[in-house]
């Protein structure tokens, strides 16, 4: 399966394509097989879609002819994506996780999907010890959810052809400072900057497969492990709003562009409904089925 990352090298970040265990400068792929490909990860998404199966028809020209930048046992991740352009999260998206937080027995009828952001510059980061505590948290928490990264611009479309606009997907974490984000003694009673919108709180990664190698998004499924030990093991058949149905939503509140990304929600099994919360030095690895597994650390400063 042929996938996007960008990788930190000696001369900065290199935008790649992995082929089998390795990754391999994009431009480099360009240039010798004619394949028109820009060099910047950013860049490539508006035409990833149309252009990964030329790129896997490839495959055995560059892996013959080019020294890779790294291999899957020495890359350096950096985000997938240097920056997304919007990060738009959906909440309270899986009957389970609703159910968790003191909500069983939802019916989609009865919700209306919402959305909150997180700053792509702060918020974003790769793989490795990356997160950092957010300041004054002593509640922080961990979702894992299905990323779809957007590939054309999408105003208003209709669910049948949502699916359309998305380049491919990532894993993502949604990472949350539950006790910023709760305001009891305010008129609003939630506080979504303060809770959700930290620097380093949305690690996505390690890469970018595109859209085919996910044909039906509603049947993968999500796995995140805190040193090793399994808190949640969902499906995506689990969702309240399909991804399509969450595009579709989006789209009317705002333009989607190419290189926005969509969190869809997590499965149950975070941690504040047990009262279990992330500690400095943290390993948090988060698996999505047909994509691959993303970890990170929270650092220990």
């Amino acid at each position: 399966m042929t996938a996007l990352a960008t990788l930190a090298t000696p001369t900065g970040p290199v935008g790649c394509l992995k082929i089998g265990e390795a990754f391999y400068s994009a431009s480099a792929v360009a240039a010798l097989t004619g394949i028109a490909l820009p060099a910047a990860v950013v860049d490539i998404v508006p035409v990833w879609a149309a252009l990964a199966e030329a790129i896997a028809a490839a495959e055995a020209l560059v892996v013959a002819s080019l020294p890779p930048v790294a291999t899957l046992g020495d890359a350096a991740f950096l985000a997938p994506l240097l920056w997304p352009g919007k990060v738009l999260c959906a909440g309270a998206n899986y009957y389970d996780h609703l159910a968790e937080m003191g909500m069983p027995g939802a019916t989609k009828e009865g919700q209306r999907l919402f959305f909150f952001m997180k700053p792509p510059r702060q918020a974003v980061v790769g793989a490795g010890a990356t997160v950092r505590m957010p300041l004054d948290c002593e509640k922080f928490d961990w979702e894992i959810e299905l990323a779809a990264v957007i590939g054309t611009t999408a105003r208003a479309v209709p669910v049948e052809t949502a699916l359309d606009h998305v380049a491919g997907y990532t894993v993502a974490l949604d990472l949350s400072a539950r006790d910023k984000n709760q305001a009891p003694d305010q008129f609003y009673k939630l506080d979504w900057v303060a809770g959700k919108a930290n620097d380093t709180t949305c690690p996505l990664g390690p890469w970018i497969v595109p859209a085919s190698a996910i044909p039906d998004p509603q049947n993968v499924g999500l796995k995140l492990s805190l040193n090793g030990d399994v808190k949640q093991d969902g499906s995506s058949r689990d969702m309240i709003f399909s991804v399509a149905e969450q595009i579709a939503i989006a789209s009317r509140i705002m333009t989607l562009e190419p290189g926005d990304v969509l969190l869809t929600g997590t499965p149950a099994g975070v941690g504040v409904p047990k009262g279990a919360f992330l500690a400095r030095g943290d390993t948090i690895e988060a698996t999505i089925e047909g994509i691959g597994t993303l970890t990170v650390s929270v650092r220990p400063d």
